[in-house]
């Protein structure tokens, strides 16, 4: 059974990846009891992250808010904020509601939980894509769907970009926020930052990619990091303001989270990647804010913000992995490390030691300081003001950082459920899988 604080909200975090929106909401003064995410990978580094939450690693087809309310010690009523991005992958057709389409069953089983569980709240996020053409009477649809349970929406609707929250990547997402009828509605927050880089808006710039990545050593630097993710660093550069925050160098860095036990002298998530010297020099001569035009990677702007950084592909579809951006300073892709700082993930939080999983959990993740923005105003409609926390936890266990897919399968006791791609049998969960997985931009 998960601890629960007094006086702080709970919040169950569905399609969880490795934990953007949950870090985000436990920042804000929530603590996250519950996570579903049905790859088992990317389960495991959400339980390193969060150890004392209760992961369900499996599909949300296949559980019941029942199930939620049995793990937690939770009743009905008492979960106060169900989040998530549910994928979406049809489209409306001509006499046929896009609900129904069985490529959208997961977006019909995010409802079916919030009606279970009945939140005070909820947040579904998603690409921009659904916001425009066709994809609009979808989300009426959905909208429509969450009315008939007895919630009210925040209208319009709106797309948040992460540049706006103090985070350095030009990231849009749908933000839907809904309360049940009769309990008050959060507003958007206002915009705390306008992309570095930009003309002035009336608010401070946002981070630069020079902020987030300056004082990192480069990974280059460290025989070690060929054969690991990790190495000890004696010395960093200097560090920014943002850069603070994301070493937790300051009381405040933590915001209202749990402190973790962690080492700051490590440099995780930092494994070399092997160019050569023709992709280096095409790196080199590529101008900043630029696309190298053989690789088509983008070239990080240092007094800029970095593009919006994507997921790749799981085993079932290839295994694709993510363009990862050309780092400003030198001729090589950026490392997960230096993506998660650019996607405001603070360097105690752990990823999958492979760059392909590791850039997969980013990538799909919604960037924190955003999350967290969005779960102040939840906080503010509440009339709940957190306060700091003096619980400091461990993290978990470091072989949750280095399973395969199989070995990850076996320690939760479910079936792999990527599968053999040769294999006939179970294509329908494997293509679940892949609709789940998927958070591409439309």
């Amino acid at each position: 059974m998960v601890l629960k604080r007094a006086g702080r909200p709970k919040v169950v975090d569905l399609f969880a990846g490795a934990g953007g929106l949950s870090l985000g909401f436990e920042q804000a003064g929530f603590d996250v009891v519950a996570a579903v995410e049905i790859d088992p990978v990317h389960a495991a580094i959400h339980k390193y992250n969060f150890p004392d939450c209760e992961v369900f690693p499996v599909s949300v087809t296949d559980l019941s808010g029942r199930d939620i309310l049995r793990a937690t010690g939770l009743k009905a009523g008492e979960v106060d904020v169900v989040c998530g991005g549910a994928p979406c992958q049809g489209f409306s057709l001509i006499g046929q509601r896009a609900l129904d389409d069985p490529r959208n069953s997961l977006v019909k089983d995010f409802v079916r939980i919030v009606s279970e569980l009945r939140p005070r709240y909820f947040l579904f996020e998603n690409v921009k894509g659904l916001t425009v053409g066709k994809h609009k009477k979808f989300l009426d649809e959905i909208i429509g769907s969450f009315d008939a349970i007895g919630y009210d929406i925040l209208l319009p609707w709106k797309v948040l970009n992460a540049a706006d929250y103090g985070v350095p990547q030009d990231r849009q997402r749908l933000i839907l926020l809904g309360a049940l009828k009769g309990t008050r509605l959060p507003q958007y927050p206002e915009r705390t930052t306008h992309p570095a880089g930009t003309t002035n808006c009336g608010t401070p710039e946002s981070p630069s990619c020079r902020d987030a990545l300056d004082d990192i050593p480069d990974a280059e630097r460290f025989a070690e990091l060929n054969e690991t993710d990790q190495v000890r660093v004696k010395k960093w550069g200097k560090a920014s303001e943002y850069a603070r925050k994301m070493r937790c160098l300051d009381n405040d860095s933590w915001a209202f989270g749990h402190p973790r036990e962690w080492d700051p002298s490590l440099l995780t998530s930092s494994a070399q990647t092997q160019h050569t010297d023709i992709s280096r020099n095409r790196f080199e001569e590529t101008p900043p804010g630029s696309v190298e035009p053989v690789s088509r990677f983008f070239k990080l702007p240092p007094d800029g913000v970095c593009n919006t950084l994507r997921a790749g592909t799981d085993s079932a579809r290839g295994a694709f992995t993510s363009p990862r951006p050309i780092h400003y300073r030198y001729p090589r892709c950026i490392t997960v490390r230096e993506m998660a700082r650019l996607h405001s993930f603070p360097d105690w939080f752990r990823f999958h030691e492979t760059k392909w999983h590791g850039a997969r959990q980013i990538g799909n993740a919604v960037p924190p300081l955003l999350a967290k923005a969005v779960a102040e105003s939840i906080a503010e409609a509440m009339g709940y003001e957190p306060q700091p926390s003096d619980l400091v936890l461990s993290l978990g266990e470091d072989g949750l950082l280095r399973m395969s897919v199989s070995q990850a399968a076996e320690f939760w006791g479910v079936e792999n459920p990527i599968g053999r791609r040769d294999k006939k049998s179970g294509a329908r969960k494997r293509k679940q899988h892949e609709i789940e997985a998927e958070r591409l931009s439309l």
